[in-house]
């Protein structure tokens, strides 16, 4: 986008996943990175000078001087960094999940609202590039069944399961079925922390949908795929090793059949599909991102989720 003024952006948190917001908004030509802030000076003064850009000790004088923040802080300080950014008048994109509380990402919601700035959360899946190639293909699923299992690693502990990795597939889920939630079932155990580790979620809505989902970070191997089941169709998208394949119902003399095929796959990075977006969504265009309200509306599933699992973890002790 020739003769446009950069967006002058900066990134708040830079450990494994800031970092790369900070590397990908040094590549874009319609960005200027105007600086990174983190906790840990050493490491924040090392990206900073890596991506040629400025560290700010204290984040609150970076968000001074950017349009758009990045927010990529552990989950516990979501909402106070989020909210300051938004009262300075910045843009945000924060990474999932919006906030520790509905309460806070309503708050967050309503003020971005209130200031006419986008906020988005780094739902990152939404721009797998597997998922991307049939997401027009994805009409009106029946039933969607998904498996994101991952090896332990402390990064990201500091929540259950549920709001560490389900909610991916989650916000997938209440993409692709427009209907409201009218019944819930899960369970969940902790394994190696305080919180749940593993969990399944069964979600029933309105319109007849089925959603089944299943979360670990006690496998011994990573896999992420997520199944979608419709009327003559069922597509079944790898986001981890990037491969979809799509079965169709094909009639023909002799009976009906099953046609599989294997669309080519584009591949590009998420991450950089997600700050291009974050970018258009502020120039005004429609963008695949997820948007506050959605991220709310995950949020509280999850929640509800959360309190399932509890519930019967409840029941159980008292029981004995």
């Amino acid at each position: 986008m020739t003769n446009k003024k950069k967006i002058q952006v900066g990134v708040i948190g830079v450990g494994y996943l800031g970092e790369h917001h900070a590397r990908v908004y040094s590549t874009l030509p319609d960005a200027q990175l105007v600086g990174v802030s983190d906790t840990n000076l050493e490491h924040g003064k090392e990206i900073a000078k890596r991506y040629h850009t400025t560290f700010y000790p204290n984040y609150k004088h970076l968000l001074e001087r950017v349009e758009a923040i990045s927010v990529a802080v552990p989950t516990y300080f979501h909402f106070k960094i989020s909210q300051e950014a938004l009262q300075r008048n910045t843009h945000l994109l924060v990474e999932k999940p919006i906030s520790k509380t509905v309460e806070e990402a309503d708050h967050l919601v309503r003020l971005a609202r209130k200031k006419s700035l986008k906020i988005h959360v780094g739902h990152i899946e939404r721009f797998n590039p597997a998922l991307l190639t049939v997401k027009d293909e994805i009409q009106t699923p029946l039933f969607i069944e998904s498996h994101r299992l991952q090896q332990y690693n402390s990064r990201g502990t500091d929540v259950a399961v549920v709001l560490d990795l389900m909610t991916h597939d989650l916000d997938i889920v209440l993409h692709y079925i427009k209907s409201p939630i009218r019944r819930i079932d899960a369970l969940g155990i902790p394994v190696l922390t305080e919180t749940e580790d593993l969990a399944n979620a069964r979600l029933e809505f309105e319109n007849g949908s089925v959603a089944n989902l299943n979360a670990s970070r006690v496998s011994k191997k990573s896999l992420r795929k997520i199944r979608f089941y419709q009327k003559n169709t069922y597509i079944t998208v790898d986001t981890l090793n990037h491969k979809t394949e799509v079965y169709r119902k094909k009639d023909g003399r002799d009976g009906p059949s099953i046609e599989r095929s294997d669309p080519p796959i584009r591949q590009e990075e998420p991450l950089l599909l997600e700050l291009k977006s974050f970018l258009q969504s502020i120039q005004g265009v429609s963008t695949e991102l997820t948007t506050g309200e959605e991220g709310k509306a995950g949020l509280e599933i999850a929640h509800q989720i959360l309190d399932m699992i509890r519930e019967k973890k409840e029941r159980m002790i008292l029981s004995k």
